[in-house]
């Protein structure tokens, strides 16, 4: 098991050792979900000196580090994730006591209250956020399968869009014209901070429903704030166009990025199985968790499904 000696790094603030008043595993080894190879993932919590709470002069969110790797938050940061029903935060809380590093400043019983009260940062967001975390997952398993089924061989070109060598907007206009489009859309947006946390819940969910059973692409959104600013169609159809091709030179990008740094343990099990069934493990685990927390009331960490889970990871579905 990781110690604090090895959490710790010298590149850190001096002062955030004795300022960490929790740390504990988290990852696989925190839901009994590693295998042989498994990193280890850590996170703590630290209350920052004086100097960090007052004026502008010092500021700090996090610290983070590697072998193992390592996140550790300042307790605001940590307490607004939290009130968010965040997964990876929300977890912290609940890991079990096996998987907690002894912090120096555990004597001071801020940890014990926090935990005595960890309950009180469920809510109903959980519906949301587990269920986005593992939507994240499928996107990436999507996204991956889409590069491994069909490769781009070569970059993207004008050309294949049916666009001149040289656009025939000037960059000032262009980016003027998407600035304009954006701040429309923009005002068409609730500002949902000024709504009931549980109305909220319940009215982005509606028009989420409402939005996908409509067909309302972005897209055709930002048709409409287009054309609503007086841009005519030929105007409109050449900024998408270049949109377009802005976005696949984007996943050109991406691709190239995902291919120099690629896991090889990730690339295996993609070429074994067909997809990233780690990611699909992920996705199981957070629909699963967020499902417990809002019929139960419980955050199951350590995880009783575990053998399921690796066995997904290892191609069983």
């Amino acid at each position: 098991m990781v110690t604090l000696d090895q959490v710790f790094k010298p590149e850190h603030p001096k002062w955030l050792r004795d300022a960490t008043f929790f740390v504990t595993r988290h990852g696989s080894h925190a839901y009994s979900t590693n295998i042989a190879g498994s990193d280890e993932d850590i996170k703590g919590i630290c209350i920052p000196p004086p100097e960090y709470f007052t004026g502008f002069l010092h500021r700090f969110e996090q610290a983070e580090g590697k072998d193992p790797d390592t996140v550790i938050y300042d307790i605001r940061k940590f307490f607004q994730l939290a009130a968010d029903c965040n997964p990876n935060i929300i977890e912290v809380l609940h890991t079990d006591e096996s998987d907690w590093l002894t912090g120096p400043c555990n004597r001071n019983g801020t940890w014990e209250a926090l935990y005595n009260n960890r309950n009180k940062f469920l809510s109903k967001k959980a519906k949301h956020t587990f269920s986005g975390y593992a939507m994240a997952q499928l996107k990436r398993i999507n996204l991956h399968y889409r590069w491994l089924k069909n490769p781009p061989k070569e970059p993207p070109t004008r050309k294949e869009l049916g666009l001149p060598e040289r656009s025939l907007i000037p960059a000032d206009q262009m980016n003027a014209a998407e600035a304009d489009i954006r701040k429309r859309m923009d005002e068409w947006d609730v500002d949902w901070q000024q709504v009931n946390r549980a109305e909220r819940i319940v009215m982005q969910d509606r028009l989420a429903k409402m939005l996908s059973e409509l067909k309302f692409a972005q897209d055709t959104t930002w048709i409409g704030a287009a054309r609503l600013l007086g841009y005519d169609d030929n105007f409109i159809l050449l900024l998408q166009k270049e949109r377009e091709f802005k976005g696949k030179c984007a996943d050109w990008n991406s691709y190239q990025e995902w291919g120099k740094s690629r896991n090889p343990q990730r690339a295996e099990l993609e070429r074994k199985y067909g997809y990233d069934s780690k990611h699909g493990a992920h996705l199981v685990r957070l629909y699963r968790m967020g499902e417990e927390i809002l019929t139960t009331g419980k955050v199951i960490v350590k995880r009783p499904d575990a053998e399921e889970l690796i066995s997904i990871r290892h191609g069983a579905w």
